[in-house]
C-alpha cells in the first residue's frame, strides 16, 4: 500500500511539474537547502582529485626540471664547441680573404705542433707531400709571410718561421724599393735589416714585402714593418729593426703557396688534371669518352 501511495504520488508530481510551473519554486528551495548534503558528499571525491593532481604535477615537474637540466648541461657543453667553432670559422674567414692579393695557388694547412724558443722558431702543418707540399715551398697567414718549408714527410711539413735566427729573407722597402735582406733574431716579434747605409731613406712605419731574390718567395707579399731605425756609430751600417706583420704566435691555419709559373705548380696542375680526368664520368654531353 505504501509502494502504491508513493508510485502514484510521484507520477502526480512529475505530471504536474511538466504541465505547471508552481513547483519550480520548491525545486528551487528543497536544493539550496540539500546544497550542504550534495557538497559533503562530493568532497571526499574532490579533494582525491585535488590531491593526485597536485601529486601528479609535482612530479611532472620534477621530471621536467631534471630534464632541463640535462638539456642546460648539454647545451653549454655545444656552446663551448661552438664558440670554438666559430673563432675558427673567422679565422678561416680572415684567412681566405685575406688583405694580400694572392696572385698564386694556395693550400690551407692547420697548425699540429709549435716549437718556439730562442734556438728554433718552428711549426708543424698537417700537410705534407702527399698534398704536393715541397722543401723551400713559401708559407703565409692571413696577414704576411710566415715562413718555409723545410722538411716534409707524407702527411706533415715543419715550416721554419722568419724569426728563426738562421732564417734570411731578402726584401724591399714597399715606399721606394730599397733592398736589404731580412734576418730572423730568434724573438717573435723582431727581424734585424741588413747592410743598410746610415744615410739610406728607411723610417720607421715603412712596409717590408718580399723582393722575389733568390727564387723562393714570390715578390709582394708583406713581410714586416719597420719600428726603429738606429746609427750606431761602431759600425758603417745603420741598425735596422722589424717587427713581422704575420701573426707568428696566434695563427691557427696558414696558406701554402706555388708559384704559378714555379716547376712545382705546374707538376701539381698537371697531377689535378690527371685526377680530374680519372674521376669524370664514363660519358659526357651524350658522347662515349674513349
Amino acid at each position: 500500500m505504501r509502494l502504491t501511495i508513493a508510485v502514484a504520488l510521484s507520477l502526480a508530481l512529475i505530471v504536474a511539474d511538466s504541465h505547471f510551473p508552481h513547483l519550480e519554486a520548491l525545486r528551487a528551495t528543497l536544493s539550496t537547502a540539500l546544497y550542504p548534503i550534495h557538497y559533503l558528499a562530493a568532497l571526499p571525491s574532490r579533494l582525491n582529485r585535488t590531491v593526485n593532481a597536485r601529486l601528479a604535477a609535482e612530479a611532472q615537474l620534477r621530471e621536467q626540471n631534471r630534464l632541463l637540466e640535462r638539456e642546460n648541461l648539454e647545451l653549454k657543453g655545444r656552446m663551448q664547441t661552438f664558440e670554438a667553432l666559430f673563432a675558427e670559422n673567422r679565422r678561416l674567414r680572415d684567412l681566405l680573404g685575406s688583405s694580400i692579393t694572392l696572385r698564386d695557388r694556395v693550400l690551407v694547412a692547420k697548425l699540429l705542433e709549435v716549437d718556439l724558443d730562442p734556438y728554433r722558431q718552428q711549426v708543424l702543418v698537417d700537410k705534407g707531400s702527399s698534398s704536393g707540399i715541397f722543401v723551400g715551398q713559401p708559407v703565409l697567414d692571413a696577414d704576411a709571410v710566415m715562413g718555409q718549408v723545410i722538411r716534409t714527410s707524407p702527411l706533415t711539413a715543419t715550416v721554419l718561421l722568419i724569426t728563426d735566427a738562421s732564417h734570411s729573407l731578402p726584401v724591399q722597402i714597399n715606399r721606394n724599393g730599397l733592398r736589404s735582406v731580412a734576418i730572423g733574431s730568434g724573438l717573435i716579434n723582431r727581424l734585424n735589416l741588413l747592410h743598410l747605409p746610415k744615410n739610406a731613406d728607411v723610417r720607421a712605419g715603412d712596409l717590408l714585402v718580399t723582393s722575389g731574390l733568390g727564387g723562393v718567395f714570390p715578390p709582394g707579399y708583406p713581410v714586416a714593418r719597420i719600428v726603429a731605425v738606429d746609427d750606431d756609430p761602431g759600425s758603417h751600417f745603420a741598425t735596422v729593426v722589424a717587427e713581422p706583420t704575420a701573426r707568428l704566435d696566434r695563427s691557427h691555419e696558414v696558406l701554402l703557396v706555388w708559384s704559378l709559373d714555379s716547376p712545382a705548380a705546374a707538376a701539381l696542375r698537371a697531377r689535378d688534371a690527371e685526377d680530374a680526368f680519372a674521376t669524370r664520368p664514363a660519358s659526357e654531353d651524350g658522347r662515349s669518352l674513349r
